[in-house]
C-alpha cells in the first residue's frame, strides 16, 4: 500500500454540483469542497431541460481550482443523477438533455407497455416502475432523432466524454437505464423496443481508467499529461452506499437528498413475485453488488414548498423552519409523499391540501405544520421501506444509516428512529463524494481490499451519529 494520494471528484446533484479534492490512505479519508455551483433546469418550448452545457464549464473551472490548489491529484472521478442522457452524433450533443421531471415520459410509458408490460420487463432488468427510468425517454424520443443519434451517453458518462474524448457507459449508472441485464446491455430487449443498438456504448466497470485527460482539457485546467478519469460508481447513490459505515447483512440505508434511495444491499438481484409488488429496484453496484430499494420522493419536497413560499414574497431559513416543525405538538397528517402529483415541480403546500382533502384529513394550517408534516410523511416512508428491504432482501435489518444530505435533518433522523424502532445512524453527509473518492483511490493504489475495508475506513474518519428511537 502506498502513502496518501490525492483526487478529484465532480459531484453533480439535482440541484447543486461541487468538485472535491480528496486525500487517501491507510488511516486518512479527507474531502475538501473546491468548488460549488447551482444546477438549474431550463424550460424551453419543447419541455425542461439541464443546462448540461453550463455544469461542464462549471465543472471544468472546478477542476482548475482543485489543481491549483492540489498540483499532485493523480486522477478525477464524475457522478451524477441516473436515467437522463444526451444524444449525439460524431462527437457532438444534439441538444441538451431532458430533465427527467419533464412531462414527455408519459407517453415513453404507455408506448413501452403496449410492447412489454412491466412485469415481463421487470423480470430481465428488475427495475421499480419509475416513468422517467430511460427506457421510458427512449420510447418518447421521435424514432428520426433516435435514429440519427450514433451514440447515447448518461449524464457522467458525457463528462467524462468531453474530457477524456473516451465515450463509455459506467456500469452502476447504466443498470438504472432498464437495457441492462446480468451486467451486459440486453439489445434484444432494445430491440423490442425499438432502441438502436448502435447508441449504446461499450460499458466500464467503477475502478477503470477511462482515459487521459485531452491535452486541450490538460492544458485549461493545469494537469499533468497523465492524469485520467477514472470510472466510480458514477450513478451518485452507487457512490454513496458504497460510503456507508454499515454491515450490509444487519443494515438498511437511506442515502437522502432529492430523493431518498431506502435499502440494502445484496448480493444478487431479487426478482420475485414480493420484489415486484412492493415496486423494489435493482441496482448495479461497486464491485458487482446489488441496491435492492426503493425510490422516495425525498427532501425534494420539503425544497419545493420552501421555494413556494419565497416565490410569495415570505423569505424561509431552514433551520428555523425545522426547528419551529420540532416545537408542533399537534396531530399533522402523514400522506403518500410518493404520491405522483409530487413529482413536478409546483406548489406543494396546495398538493398537499388536495391529498388531505381526498383522504378526509385537516391539512396543515401554518408552514411550521407543513414542514412537520412532510418530515413525519418521509420518516414514515422511510421507516416502512427499510422494513420491506430488509424483508424482500433476506436482510436482518437491525440498524439504518441515513447519509448525504438528510444526516444533517436531526428531526428526520429522529422521527425515522422513532418510527423504525430501530438506531439510526446518521452520516456521512458528503457520502457520494467519499465513494467516489474511495473507488479512484483504490484504483490508484493508495488504499486496498473490499468493500468492507473500504468501509472501515469510512467508520475510523467518519463516525456516524446515533438516534435511539424513542418510545
Amino acid at each position: 500500500m502506498s502513502a496518501n494520494g490525492a483526487v478529484a471528484a465532480v459531484d453533480l446533484g439535482a440541484t447543486s454540483g461541487r468538485v472535491i479534492v480528496g486525500h487517501v490512505g491507510p488511516d486518512t479519508l479527507e474531502a475538501a469542497s473546491v468548488a460549488r455551483f447551482p444546477n438549474e433546469p431550463v424550460q424551453t418550448s419543447d419541455g425542461l431541460h439541464w443546462n448540461i452545457l453550463g455544469l461542464y464549464g462549471a465543472a471544468v473551472n472546478g477542476l482548475r481550482e482543485a489543481f491549483r490548489s492540489e498540483p499532485g491529484i493523480r486522477s478525477i472521478g464524475v457522478d451524477s443523477w441516473a436515467v437522463d442522457y444526451g444524444l449525439l452524433r460524431d462527437g457532438r450533443l444534439l441538444g441538451e438533455p431532458f430533465h427527467y421531471r419533464d412531462a414527455r415520459t408519459g407517453r415513453g410509458v404507455a408506448h413501452v407497455h403496449e410492447r412489454m408490460p412491466h412485469a415481463e420487463l421487470y423480470a430481465r432488468n428488475g427495475l421499480q416502475f419509475l416513468p422517467f427510468n430511460s427506457v421510458y425517454q427512449y420510447a418518447a424520443e421521435p424514432a428520426d432523432v433516435l435514429a440519427f443519434a450514433d451514440t447515447a451517453l448518461l449524464v457522467p458518462d458525457l463528462i467524462g466524454f468531453w474530457l477524456t474524448g473516451v465515450a463509455r457507459a459506467e456500469l452502476t449508472n447504466a443498470s438504472t437505464t432498464g437495457l441492462l441485464a446480468n451486467g451486459a446491455w440486453d439489445l434484444e430487449l432494445a430491440d423490442a423496443l425499438s432502441v438502436p443498438r448502435g447508441i449504446l456504448p461499450p460499458l466500464i466497470a467503477p475502478g477503470e481508467r477511462l482515459g487521459a485527460l485531452s491535452a486541450a482539457v490538460a492544458r485549461s485546467i493545469g494537469a499533468s499529461g497523465d492524469v485520467g478519469v477514472t470510472a466510480v460508481g458514477s450513478h451518485d447513490t452507487a457512490s454513496a452506499v458504497l460510503a456507508v459505515p454499515m454491515k450490509p447483512d444487519a443494515a438498511a440505508y437511506i442515502s437522502c437528498g432529492t430523493w431518498g434511495l431506502v435499502g440494502v444491499e445484496v448480493a444478487r438481484p431479487v426478482l420475485t413475485p414480493e420484489s415486484l409488488a412492493a415496486n423494489f429496484t435493482n441496482e448495479g453496484g461497486v464491485d458487482g453488488r446489488t441496491r435492492l430499494l426503493h425510490n422516495i420522493m425525498g427532501l425534494w419536497v420539503l425544497s419545493e414548498a420552501v421555494r413556494t413560499w419565497e416565490r410569495s414574497g415570505h423569505p424561509i431559513d431552514l433551520p428555523t423552519l425545522l426547528d419551529s416543525a420540532e416545537e408542533v405538538t399537534g396531530e399533522v397528517p402523514v400522506f403518500d409523499v410518493n404520491d405522483p402529483r409530487f413529482l413536478p415541480p409546483g406548489d406543494m403546500p396546495a398538493r398537499i391540501d388536495a391529498w388531505c382533502d381526498e383522504h378526509g384529513i385537516r391539512p396543515p394550517r401554518t408552514r411550521a405544520e407543513y414542514a412537520r408534516s412532510i418530515v413525519e410523511s418521509l420518516a414514515q416512508a422511510f421507516a416502512d421501506a427499510a422494513h420491506e428491504a430488509g424483508r424482500i432482501g433476506g436482510v436482518d435489518v437491525r440498524t439504518i444509516h441515513i447519509v448525504g444530505g438528510g444526516a444533517l435533518n436531526e428531526l428526520l433522523c429522529q422521527r425515522t428512529a422513532d418510527r423504525a424502532g430501530l438506531p439510526v445512524l446518521a452520516g456521512p453527509v458528503e457520502a457520494t463524494a467519499l465513494g467516489n473518492i474511495l473507488v479512484q483511490a483504490r484504483a490508484a493504489g493508495f488504499v486496498t481490499g473490499s468493500l468492507e475495508a473500504l468501509r472501515d475506513l469510512v467508520t475510523r474518519t467518519h463516525a456516524p451519529r446515533r438516534y435511539e428511537p424513542r418510545a
